[in-house]
């Protein structure tokens, strides 16, 4: 077959120029004319195609002539041909596709988005701080910045702050929003889902922090970034089980937030795998009401408590140790979320471990995908978490999640290894591998 020539440069000389001049600019000719001789064929394909494609004779979408074609234009093999097809599609300017053919792929230009970051309980719970940073240090956000905006109401309800928030972020036309709903007041619902409304009806992507605004099984059709409650409502609880509590209750704030819901019907859930002839019971109150810790001491008599969240857990500690009930030996005790107090509580608090940075990073990357694909169904994203033993529900040590999980296979994403923590907390402190 016949190989199409390289074009022959035509070279004019400047006879104005000295001698050596001219010599010098007859051999960079002559060296150049060689170098493109002595290209190899697929390389001139490539550069003929790259050529044409970045002075937009194919655009991105655009397909590419077969490779037939491509044959018979340069009077080139398929193995050449093919080749030079392997190279772009190396360097992500083209996709193939079987059966239709290779199309061209140009990388969005980059551009640089501005985030809200609506999170009315930040700085009120220690598990924020750490997503908001794992958002921030994800390697998608170095060309786009987060506002954490500011409320100038001094006196302003945490609503109406949210509110005020959420109007500034739509005055900013934002290109997201990072949003974990109110809990623990009593118009939470309805506020939530004005801010939702509001933030929607101006076109702006919404990524739910932790939690959904709906109450559980409902579900929106946002985004949203977590872990599976339900799930590790049901590991914890059952390790309390394997601990050889008998009498568990499930123990929470009134008001609190939609996930308090899923924690529970985890704790119902385990219960009925374990067998446990007491009856599941979800109190809600307030642990730091002497009153309320009283009638559930005597009244209910557990001998094991779900507590809805380290806070929780830390308050009702409190409160048993100062009525003179011995935790662990009268009352066991588990909780949620693993803040940085939990392990120098009077009693080290066994607790299960979210892996804030990652909730995080993983929220940039959805709110990224979601700006890509506005259409696209919600999702809810599932980082994996771990139990962390401590002394509060007995000795620190490994647990045995066999009993209730006989007839599951355990969910893809999540530990079912119960990490051992030490008495003294520098040994805890170390590095958790998830």
């Amino acid at each position: 077959m016949p190989i199409l020539e390289p074009p022959v440069e035509v070279v004019f000389y400047d006879h104005e120029l000295p001698p050596m001049e001219r010599m010098k600019q007859a051999k960079s000719a002559v060296s150049a004319a060689t170098a493109l001789k002595k290209a190899p064929m697929h390389r001139l394909i490539y550069d003929t195609l790259l050529a044409e494609i970045h002075r937009g004779e194919y655009r991105s979408g655009d397909r590419l002539p077969s490779e037939i074609e491509l044959c018979k234009r340069f009077q080139a093999s398929r193995i050449t041909v093919a080749k030079a097809i392997n190279s772009l599609q190396h360097e992500g300017l083209v996709v193939r596709r079987p059966g239709s053919g290779s199309y061209v792929q140009l990388a969005p230009p980059v551009t640089s988005y501005q985030f809200g970051l609506l999170i009315p309980e930040l700085g009120s719970t220690e598990i924020f701080e750490p997503i908001c940073q794992g958002i921030m240090q994800s390697p998608q956000a170095k060309s786009h910045s987060l506002i954490w905006g500011h409320t100038s109401q001094k006196s302003a309800s945490k609503e109406e702050a949210a509110l005020s928030l959420c109007r500034q972020f739509i005055e900013q036309k934002v290109s997201g929003v990072f949003f974990a709903p109110l809990e623990f007041v009593d118009e939470k619902d309805s506020i939530n889902h004005q801010l939702v409304a509001e933030l929607r009806q101006a076109c702006i992507p919404i990524v739910l922090l932790d939690r959904c605004y709906y109450t559980y099984p409902m579900r929106s059709n946002l985004d949203r970034v977590g872990i599976d409650n339900h799930r590790a409502s049901f590991v914890v609880t059952q390790h309390l089980w394997n601990q050889g509590a008998r009498r568990i209750v499930f123990v929470a704030r009134r008001r609190s937030a939609s996930t308090m819901v899923d924690r529970v019907s985890g704790y119902q859930f385990a219960l009925t795998e374990c067998g446990s002839q007491f009856p599941a019971r979800a109190l809600y109150g307030d642990v730091e009401d002497l009153e309320f810790v009283r009638e559930l001491v005597e009244d209910v008599e557990p001998d094991g408590v779900v507590c809805g969240n380290d806070l929780t857990a830390a308050h009702l500690m409190r409160a048993l140790i100062g009525m003179g009930v011995r935790v662990p030996e009268q009352i066991r005790l588990v909780s949620f979320d693993d803040v940085s107090y939990a392990k120098f509580l009077p009693v080290p608090l066994t607790t299960i471990h979210q892996n804030c940075p990652q909730i995080g990073e993983s929220a940039m990357e959805l709110m990224l995908d979601r700006i890509q694909h506005p259409q696209r169904p919600g999702v809810d994203l599932l980082v994996p978490f771990d139990l962390v033993v401590r002394e509060s529900c007995g000795p620190a040590g490994e647990a045995n999640f066999r009993s209730g999980f006989e007839r599951r296979s355990p969910a893809a994403g999540t530990s079912t290894r119960a990490r051992r923590s030490s008495e003294k907390p520098r040994l805890a402190s170390k590095q958790r591998a998830v």
